[in-house]
């Protein structure tokens, strides 16, 4: 309350509710809705809004249920006023917003308990007071009427909900339903007629059950007369929250209870693992556990209530309503809870599946041996020549889509698949299959401890990869080739502007998998999971590699919170033109490392030069060369304070243009081009040019970047350049793996301890062996 009690007038001036109809129909892309009809008519059955959690932003009539155990305390003494304002405000913000919204609330009995026992406490006397006894139960040791404390709780609890929502200017109408409103046309047109109209008039709809009078939950399926098409019998209020929402033809019906969601199992067992996405396919596949302590309905309830609601068109999502936001948060597409869809023969597997099959897959592959392994990619770089134009034909579609919907001239090359890449990839695939003999299971180090007790540090997999990627499906063969070499499990997610050439390349993936029968070791994350949702699989994902833009790096190593980013953010790569460097040679390699592919992370983005150059050819002849190649010059501070007439000044020396556009700044000497890199670089190549071995020595030692070079460009870094056959990506980083990333990079170790009866009180004051930690030969 008292969070509520601060929110100013300031932020309710500042949220400008939009109760335009047309605006959220055209984001829905919904037709307009139709009058209330015949309950024959809402009732029937239709394919649900949504089918996908990312739909659900365009959720414009929703219905939220609030179950007993989300708003009563733990203690069961009264409601948990934190809770419900937290998400009374999500309610508010969801209406401020445009959208129309039902609640279905519990809390009265468990309010009105609440008065009715500090009544009978004060009523008591002092010697009864002290005693140690319940007094929410009268002096037979009943517990209080819930009937009576219905009746006492209702009032309160409407007070307490027009309170809350008062502090957003929300209106909000109590609705109270009994038995005879479901049986007879007439009072359930009414009330249904009621809600439309309250609806439209922008106020918010509260629906009880009058539990004083006769709470509808006593409706059974014996109840309904033979044929009725009343709908679902009415047990609880989440079949009473299903009617409502199928009846006003709601969009959403989120269901809040006390646990996360739907599991395969009581959630308190060992082996429950949640269900993020449940089909009616799901419902042979689940053991229910027992009701909520403080609720009428049951899991097995809410399940049968959503799959109701779904056949009438209703997305549902069953949350853990005591979720910070879980609310906004389903509605932003995020998985949370368990969300229910119609069950189809092409309905894809859910990801966590995919990924506790590449952990499987990891193993299997690793059980295999070296050559087994080689096999599998040389098989893979022979279909991608033999089944050329099956990959071709799909990119066409990739490419047509793209210009159709004006994607940039750099993605659409990275996007461009032709027989040269094609073939080029399969070279650097078959050098993969040649080096990776010794990968796995390789002996690094051997030490014999003790007598009879010897141990060996042996290389591994590093377990389940996820690589994120952006536009280039080329990158899909590579990353599982590596993968597979490797040894371990992969969960690929690509662009959707590489839709169509990842599926294609994806068959030929498995296709090579099948072979050594490690087929589900690698998997194209094809559902349209946030990125978000995927970086929180710390218990499947071992490491992240994303590779695209440095907008998508970067925004991954900020959300990756608990499992590690192998990768770089930025590429701004730099070649100094030293004092002594040969002009020829000098041209050859700024126009190779900024011309050749000014999009790749490993283009020169800055040029520096040395100022003794300034009075000679190389300056003047290298910014013609750029010229003539349609590069964009942009000058350093010093240069621009030199040229009285010259290029505009760059607007940072820390940036990665990828594109024909680059920064030319000038330097003292060497040391000053040293110190500008490390200021302004970003870790990734740093290139000099000059034909003083002194020099280019001190250069090469001094830079602190994964790549150094000397007279030569800056693509060369590059894994198939490289010798590896090709990347997962180039790291920054400085642990692990640094610069391109091939198969060693992938692996970690593990120590294997080989003794007969050895145990460590052994070695201990008085003990009849001792350490010899003498060095085995490997």
């Amino acid at each position: 309350m008292n969070v509520l009690l601060r929110k100013s007038s300031q932020m309710l001036n500042a949220i400008k509710p939009s109760y335009s109809t047309n605006i959220w129909r055209a984001a829905s892309h919904q037709q307009p809705r139709q009058p209330v009809t015949t309950p024959e008519k809402r009732l029937e059955r239709k394919q649900p809004t949504f089918s996908e959690r990312s739909q659900l932003k365009y959720a414009r009539r929703l219905v939220v249920k609030l179950g007993s155990a989300v708003i009563t305390r733990e203690d069961n003494h009264g409601l948990a006023l934190g809770r419900l304002a937290s998400i009374v405000e999500q309610v508010a913000e969801c209406h401020l917003e445009g959208r129309e919204v039902m609640m279905v609330t519990s809390g009265a009995v468990a309010f009105g308990k609440q008065k009715l026992a500090q009544e009978l406490l004060m009523s008591l006397s002092m010697r009864e007071t002290l005693a140690p006894k319940d007094h929410s139960k009268d002096e037979d040791g009943f517990l209080l009427e819930p009937r009576a404390a219905a009746a006492v709780g209702q009032s309160g609890l409407m007070s307490l909900y027009d309170a809350m929502f008062a502090q957003y200017g929300v209106k909000i109408a109590q609705v109270l339903v009994t038995k005879p409103d479901f049986y007879n046309d007439e009072t359930r047109n009414n009330l249904f007629c009621t809600l439309s109209e309250l609806i439209s008039l922008n106020i918010v709809p509260i629906i009880n059950t009058n539990d004083a009078v006769s709470p509808p939950m006593f409706i059974v399926d014996d109840d309904l007369p033979a044929g009725s098409k009343k709908g679902i019998a009415i047990k609880d209020n989440d079949s009473l929250s299903a009617m409502l929402a199928a009846e006003v033809q709601a969009d959403l019906l989120i269901l809040m209870s006390d646990v996360d969601g739907i599991y395969n199992k009581p959630p308190w067992e060992d082996g429950a693992k949640l269900m993020h996405t449940y089909t009616t396919n799901d419902s042979r596949n689940i053991e229910f556990g027992q009701k909520s302590k403080v609720g009428t309905g049951g899991m097995d309830s809410k399940v049968k209530a959503a799959t109701w609601a779904l056949d009438r068109g209703v997305s549902v999502v069953i949350c853990n309503g005591m979720q910070e936001k879980a609310i906004k948060t389903i509605i932003g597409g995020r998985k949370v809870g368990t969300f229910f869809t119609e069950s189809t023969d092409g309905f894809t597997t859910p990801v966590e599946e995919l990924a506790e099959n590449a952990r499987i897959g990891s193993r299997q592959l690793q059980s295999l041996t070296p050559q087994q392994r080689a096999s599998a990619v040389n098989t893979l770089a022979d279909l991608l020549v033999s089944r050329e134009s099956f990959i071709l034909e799909a990119n066409a579609k990739d490419l047509a889509d793209a210009q159709r919907n004006g994607l940039a001239k750099p993605l659409l090359s990275r996007l461009s698949l032709n027989t040269g890449k094609l073939r080029n990839l399969s070279v650097g695939l078959k050098q993969i299959a040649d080096s990776s003999h010794n990968n796995v299971g390789r002996v690094l180090r051997r030490t014999r401890l003790a007598e009879n007790l010897d141990l060996t540090q042996v290389t591994v997999p590093i377990g389940v990869l996820l690589v994120i990627f952006e536009s280039r499906p080329d990158s899909l063969p590579q990353v599982a080739a590596l993968a597979m070499a490797s040894a371990n499990g992969l969960l690929l997610k690509g662009g959707k502007e590489a839709a169509h050439s990842n599926k294609a390349l994806m068959e030929l993936v498995n296709e090579a998998l099948a072979s050594v029968g490690a087929e589900k070791a690698v998997s194209l994350v094809s559902t349209r999971e946030e990125i978000s949702d995927l970086l929180s699989m710390d218990d499947h994902i071992d490491l992240i590699i994303p590779r695209g833009s440095s907008d998508l790096v970067r925004s991954i190593q900020q959300q990756s919170l608990h499992i590690p980013v192998l990768g770089h953010a930025e590429g701004v790569c730099h070649v100094f033109v030293d004092k002594d460097a040969d002009i020829k040679k000098a041209l050859k390699i700024v126009r190779d490392a900024k011309c050749d592919y000014p999009a790749a992370c490993n283009a020169m983005e800055t040029l520096l030069i040395h100022e003794d150059l300034m009075s000679g050819d190389i300056f003047s002849d290298v910014c013609n060369m750029l010229k003539r190649e349609g590069v964009k010059i942009y000058s350093g501070p010093r240069l621009n304070q030199q040229l009285t007439f010259g290029p505009p000044a760059a607007k940072s020396l820390k940036h990665e243009y990828g594109a024909l556009e680059c920064c030319i700044e000038i330097v003292k000497d060497l040391e000053d081009a040293i110190n500008h890199i490390h200021t302004y670089g970003s870790g990734h190549t740093e290139v000099i040019v000059t034909e003083n071995d002194s020099a280019a020595q001190l250069f090469l030692n001094s830079v602190d970047s994964a790549c150094v070079f000397h007279n030569a460009s800056s693509r060369f870094a590059d894994g198939f350049r490289f010798g590896l056959g090709a990347e997962v990506g180039i790291s920054t980083a400085r642990i692990h793996s640094r610069g391109p990333v091939g198969v060693e990079g992938l692996l970690t170790s593990k120590w294997v301890l080989r003794g007969s009866d050895h145990t460590a009180a052994d070695f201990a004051e008085g003990g009849n062996r001792t350490w010899l930690h003498e060095t085995i030969p490997v």
